[in-house]
């Protein structure tokens, strides 16, 4: 791994060198600092002129921190004459608002990726975006890799027979579809009505889910409200249990507790995001590693080889 450095911020520094244990080389070494004021020092403290630079850190809570260190380490490493820099994003904050829906509300998604192009980054890593069209937002090129490699292995080996897939609205059928291919299990899908932000209400079931067990797969979850509420309905037509695997964990306000006491029988996450405490000790939480699967993409994009082998 010749002239590679590897730079994390204060988002999720255990992956960061978890990744860098899977590479064979040293995390790089960067001061981060906070003014009185609350503004963000950066100084990148070692020399990077010419080297293949990847700065990994999910934009996750608090988002506009994590964000601007993402920023700001970018704009350092560009003006250290790095010869490339990589923003690797095992989370893409603002993700979901990458439409304009509404009137008068912005296209979120779209604007952190000129932020990240302005500030520097000749390329972007990321998992499991939200939806697949925040490629084109961007005018560098874009290496978006699925957790599925980490999660299919693990549900072969704790899924039963009898098992449906089940997306927890429209919108991530094309994500269970994959899924339901990869295990060899039907597909079915939750038709929901998002009233609100973070508040929505499960209206139907398309799919039959009677005497089976049910695996509910999404990107995320964040008030674990939709994972909550689809498990009772799958529950309610007759599923026999209810498992859920998402890749990042959000898990905003009271989640945790939610999914703690909710009919569902494992939560399945990865580590793009750190989680709370709570999360950690409770035996509903199973989370897999995803630095393999990002430390195999960085050594490709540094060595200059193809990743397809990542999606197989």
């Amino acid at each position: 791994m010749n002239h590679i450095k590897i730079f994390t911020g204060s988002a999720n520094p255990e992956l960061a060198q978890e990744i860098c244990g899977q590479l064979g080389c040293p995390l790089g070494k960067a001061l981060i600092r906070e003014f009185a004021d609350g503004e963000i020092y950066i100084q990148i403290q070692e020399n990077v002129r010419g080297a293949d630079a990847f700065v990994v850190q999910p934009t996750c809570r608090p988002v506009d921190r994590h964000l601007m260190e993402l920023l700001l380490m970018l704009d350092a490493l560009k003006r250290a004459s790095a010869d490339r820099i990589t923003a690797v994003l095992p989370y893409y904050g603002y993700a979901r608002q990458d439409r304009k829906d509404r009137p008068r509300v912005p296209i979120s998604a779209k604007l952190i990726a000129s932020l990240l192009e302005r500030a520097g980054a000749n390329r972007i890593l990321a998992l499991d975006l939200h939806t697949a069209q925040i490629q084109g937002f961007f005018d560098i090129p874009v290496d978006h890799l699925f957790a599925t490699p980490v999660t299919i292995e693990y549900l072969k080996s704790v899924l039963s027979r009898e098992t449906v897939v089940v997306s927890p609205d429209a919108g991530g059928a094309e994500r269970a579809r994959a899924y339901a291919r990869r295990l060899g299990a039907p597909l079915a899908i939750i038709d929901k009505r998002r009233v609100d932000p973070n508040v929505a209400e499960v209206v139907h079931v398309m799919g039959d889910v009677e005497g089976r067990d049910c695996l509910m797969v999404d990107d995320l979850i964040d008030t674990g409200g939709t994972l909550v509420k689809g498990a009772k309905a799958l529950l309610a037509r007759g599923a026999r249990s209810v498992r859920a695997c998402v890749t990042h964990g959000v898990l905003s306000g009271d989640a945790v507790e939610k999914i703690s006491d909710s009919p569902l029988c494992e939560l399945v996450l990865t580590n793009s995001i750190p989680l709370p405490p709570a999360a950690r000790s409770c035996p509903k939480f199973r989370v897999l590693s995803v630095a393999p699967l990002l430390a195999r993409a960085i050594r490709s994009i540094h060595e200059g080889t193809s990743i397809s082998v990542l999606f197989v």
